[in-house]
């Protein structure tokens, strides 16, 4: 079984060896972080120390969504996986385990909410032409769902749509609290809500608090937003639990290569709250995109196109 890459790490340094290939390692991931240019013999070193772990358990160590010291265990893992993380495309090992299966993510909003509030859904009726507004009685018949939920909506609303800069900063990890800690029946239902209308779908694309979460007051390039999220342990971590999760597969009939869209929708829900924070992109459509574009790329366009695609017009997502 896989070890939490916490507990492998305190066995790693209990052993000479190990800590020693560990701390080599360490060094390595430094290096990468900083953008220092590794000459030849360094980065055989550092392959060489990866291939050294063999079996070890922090070789095979992997994260859980919602654990304490989540940074602390993912920094770990891509310790010991640097050597992976040259690009986009090449971060295909997701430090995450347990992906969402199909049936777990089936709920039923009345009968949710009869468990939460422990009565008849009488006073839901009237949201039958909104499951958005639905969505969100039921998050409030929770305390957690509801305290989260206003949380990172008071915090994402100071300074939004007015002269002042709304800390964004502190609005990603309000709303990656909320996706993180608030039970996924509750925050999948908010986050996609299936709408008849405008209004409707107004509402849900507002869910994130877009003018904060989403948009800047120019689009930045898309390589931008990667070289943000690959500085960052959570974000990067995200990001390849999206890629291997929602990669898109032409030939196959559910356009997933994993054929689990349950899978894909989690690990899109995990992009919310990092700098690379997606969201619907009107009020009339389920279409999504990140908030940047791919103008002035040069000859890295391709690349920039790639990563936009993965939103934009991925079939699995």
């Amino acid at each position: 079984p896989r070890t939490d890459c916490v507990v492998a790490e305190q066995l790693c340094l209990s052993d000479p060896t190990c800590n020693a290939t560990y701390r080599t390692l360490e060094n390595c991931a430094l290096a990468k972080t900083r953008f220092l240019p590794l000459d030849h013999n360094s980065r055989v070193r550092c392959l060489n120390a990866e291939l050294d772990l063999g079996n070890s358990s922090l070789l095979h160590c992997k994260c859980h969504r919602r654990m304490k010291r989540q940074e602390h265990c993912l920094r770990i893992f891509w310790t010991v996986h640097s050597s992976v993380t040259d690009g986009y495309f090449n971060l295909e090992t997701s430090p995450y385990e347990n992906p969402a299966n199909e049936e777990h993510w089936k709920t039923d909003y009345n009968k949710l909410a009869a468990l939460v509030s422990g009565k008849n859904c009488s006073q839901l009726a009237g949201d039958a032409t909104n499951p958005c507004l639905k969505a969100t009685h039921v998050c409030n018949l929770s305390k957690k769902c509801f305290r989260l939920r206003t949380d990172y909506a008071s915090i994402c609303t100071k300074g939004a749509g007015s002269e002042d800069v709304c800390d964004r900063r502190r609005c990603h990890r309000g709303l990656r609290n909320f996706f993180e800690k608030v039970p996924e029946d509750f925050t999948k239902r908010i986050l996609f809500c299936p709408c008849q209308d405008e209004f409707c779908g107004e509402r849900r694309r507002k869910t994130i608090v877009p003018d904060c979460s989403f948009q800047y007051n120019t689009k930045p390039n898309c390589l931008w937003l990667l070289d943000s999220c690959l500085e960052d342990h959570i974000c990067k971590s995200r990001l390849a639990d999206f890629q291997q999760n929602c990669q898109p597969a032409d030939m196959s009939p559910d356009g997933c290569s994993l054929h689990n869209h349950a899978a894909c929708l989690q690990a899109y829900m995990g992009m919310i709250g990092t700098p690379m924070t997606p969201n619907y992109v009107s009020n009339s459509s389920v279409e999504v995109s990140l908030w940047c574009t791919c103008e002035s790329s040069g000859n890295q366009k391709e690349k920039c196109d790639q990563i936009l695609g993965m939103f934009e017009s991925n079939k699995c997502l």
